[in-house]
């Protein structure tokens, strides 16, 4: 029996951060599970144009992850199935997974709305699409919750002194306490500078949320940085899956497939609640820190004293939310990053976040719309 020769796919990659070697593992993991490929893997600078022998390469299928619009042209000239990482989706012909910027900006709003905040800004890098877009989307969700957005605006990049003294100097024109989201997490680090050059204390004044989930960054960042947690396994492996079906003679089944983020990261730079209820404020962190250890009401009580009735109304009154239901929804914030994260059975996790395992199940439906199963098969 003759064997088939594996396609010949080619990934153009400009130089690899961790979110890049997400999606590398997601393909990886796509190969391994369905069918091998033989890879040729190329890394390009920002400028570079295609290698010379990819022009007249007889290969089955490219998967572009990027900003280059250089390569970006000659990818489409390519007579082969092509899938676009880019963030800024330069192959417009192609189908183009990505992570999902409304997701993304919602989660943010949640985090900072969660904590009491109600000064909000956006500090990105204008002129690049997917950061405008995270922008737009948390401006557009805070204006439906009833909140104005400050906007951070620069026609390029910069990480020199001048910039970062640029950020701190906008950030104390600001009302405060202040929440601020950033694009993603260098530009993160670089607000947590200006904060402190400028004297603004960090979360106290100031809180920074940014996106990735790139411990190195958050490591050497002043403050550890707050992150919303991407899923870049995931958008690999469904780029390589898309590919798969292309190279075998199908159509793409649609032109964008966005992944939705996992979950929110906090750590220091956002690890605030802007409540000026101190008493509300010490329930709220004994809620965050005991959640899941099987607490209830009560238990809030005996650690901040006041009459039941009292603490729902000013509960309601401040987060629209009940203890109880601010107790769950830690619960379930803890059980999500379970799901995704880890291979602990549907019992272990339970146990973990304070449930009883058949109880488990019932409120994680009830809140988010599927069982627990089917969020972690549909997550992965």
């Amino acid at each position: 029996m003759m064997r088939h020769s594996p396609p010949k796919v080619a990934l153009l990659f400009e130089p690899i951060n961790s979110y890049a070697r997400g999606l590398l593992r997601g393909i990886g993991e796509f190969m391994l599970g369905h069918e091998r490929w033989h890879v040729h893997y190329v890394e390009l600078g920002t400028r570079e144009g295609l290698p010379e022998w990819l022009l007249s390469w007889n290969g089955a299928g490219v998967i572009v992850r990027g900003e280059n619009p250089k390569v970006a042209r000659l990818v489409e000239k390519l007579r082969m199935p092509v899938v676009d990482l880019t963030p800024s989706r330069l192959l417009p012909r192609a189908p183009w997974v990505k992570s999902d910027d409304g997701a993304i900006a919602r989660l943010a709003v949640t985090h900072f709305i969660e904590r009491g905040f109600r000064h909000f800004a956006y500090c990105g890098i204008s002129g690049l699409l997917w950061s405008d877009r995270r922008g737009d989307y948390f401006r557009q969700y805070l204006q439906e919750a009833g909140y104005d957005c400050h906007l951070y605006k620069k026609s390029h990049a910069s990480r020199g002194d001048a910039e970062t003294d640029r950020i701190g100097q906008w950030l104390k024109t600001l009302p405060r306490p202040l929440a601020v989201f950033t694009c993603l997490d260098t530009r993160g680090r670089q607000v947590v500078e200006a904060c402190l050059r400028a004297g603004l204390s960090v979360p106290e004044e100031v809180a920074v949320l940014g996106v990735d989930d790139d411990e190195v960054v958050s490591a050497l960042s002043p403050v550890p940085l707050s992150s919303v947690v991407l899923n870049p396994h995931r958008a690999g492996w469904e780029a390589a899956a898309l590919l798969s079906r292309m190279m075998a003679g199908e159509n793409a089944p649609q032109a964008e497939l966005f992944v939705p983020p996992i979950s929110v990261a906090t750590r220091q730079s956002s690890d605030v609640l802007a409540v000026h209820d101190p008493q509300i404020a010490q329930a709220l962190r004994f809620i965050r820190e005991h959640g899941c250890e099987g607490i209830g009401v009560g238990d809030v009580l005996r650690h901040c004293p006041m009459a039941r009735r009292v603490l729902e109304q000013r509960f309601q009154r401040l987060l629209g939310r009940t203890p109880r239901e601010e107790i769950v929804r830690i619960q379930i914030m803890r059980a999500r990053e379970l799901l995704i994260g880890t291979d602990l059975s549907m019992s272990e996790i339970a146990a973990r976040v304070g449930f009883e395992t058949a109880y488990f199940s019932v409120i994680f439906k009830r809140q988010t719309g599927v069982t627990p199963r089917e969020f972690r098969n549909r997550e992965r």
